[in-house]
């Protein structure tokens, strides 16, 4: 007879792998992961889907709050003794190093968490253990990342519409936060490591796709020329966001992110309708 909670794990993770990251339920409009571990005791692969914090760079961070539980869950004792994991976020799988953040590191990344989300707080109020945090680091490797992708035009199409869902993730944030008079310390992470990814991103077009499609492809140098424009001044919308970001004006910051959904969204459509039939044909 299936154990409760592992078939309604199971039936998030189906869902999330059918949709590429999007679920119904109780983490439906969430940030979550597929977080598969190796079993301290069996050395069996388990996987299981947990909220995160986006962190910058090339880290997200974990709670182990299990509900509140007295115990940690099983995950959290499995990456403690195989700190080696597998992260899926619905458009890419990696592998990642946890480490267990300790002292005033593991205290200011629970602080953000439950300014972003009291729900951290109630769980840390039911139990007399202190809720670890865990930071996973990507572990780089060589080549293009691992996109969940039957195609390069689905992997594009697929990319983008993370940048759609995270900006409307930290819009409807945003918007929580009036009556407010503080830009949140997660929601400035959130909107820090947006910036990073969708640079990291552009980079990789202007270097790498680009110039394979314009070999190929010479009729398009116009659209190309084009989106390279776009992409510089995307660039300078994203640096007047970073500084706007080092202040407190929630509706500055609202206008700031609004003016750049608007005309991201604008672009990220335009490159779908030039590069994705070139991909597809290549």
């Amino acid at each position: 007879m299936p154990h409760p909670v592992q078939d309604f794990n199971q039936r998030i993770i189906d869902e999330f792998r059918a949709n590429h990251g999007r679920v119904g339920g109780p983490f439906e409009g969430g940030r979550l992961i597929l977080l598969t571990t190796t079993g301290a005791r069996t050395g069996t692969r388990h996987t299981t889907p947990v909220g995160y914090l986006p962190d910058g760079g090339d880290r997200i961070l974990v709670i182990a709050s299990a509900g509140g539980s007295p115990r940690h869950p099983d995950w959290y004792r499995n990456l403690v003794a195989n700190p080696q994991v597998t992260v899926e976020s619905g458009v890419f799988t990696y592998e990642a190093k946890a480490v267990v953040l300790t002292g005033e590191e593991r205290d200011r990344a629970f602080a953000r968490a439950v300014e972003s989300d009291r729900g951290w707080a109630v769980y840390q109020e039911k139990t007399d253990r202190v809720l670890p945090v865990v930071a996973l680091h990507e572990i780089a490797r060589p080549g293009p990342p691992n996109i969940n992708a039957s195609s390069p035009g689905e992997a594009v199409k697929l990319v983008h519409d993370v940048f759609r869902r995270e900006l409307d993730l930290i819009r409807k944030e945003l918007a929580a936060g009036t009556g407010t008079s503080t830009l949140g310390a997660q929601l400035r992470v959130n909107c820090l490591t947006f910036c990073q990814g969708l640079h990291n991103h552009h980079t990789g077009e202007d270097v790498a796709m680009f110039p394979f499609l314009a070999e190929r492809h010479p009729e398009a140098a116009p659209a190309f020329d084009r989106l390279r424009a776009e992409h510089e001044h995307i660039a300078a919308l994203v640096e007047e966001l970073r500084e706007t970001l080092s202040g407190t004006d929630l509706d500055t910051v609202r206008a700031e992110v609004d003016r750049l959904t608007t005309e991201l969204e604008a672009h990220l459509t335009y490159e779908e309708e030039q590069l994705l039939p070139l991909l597809d044909h290549a």
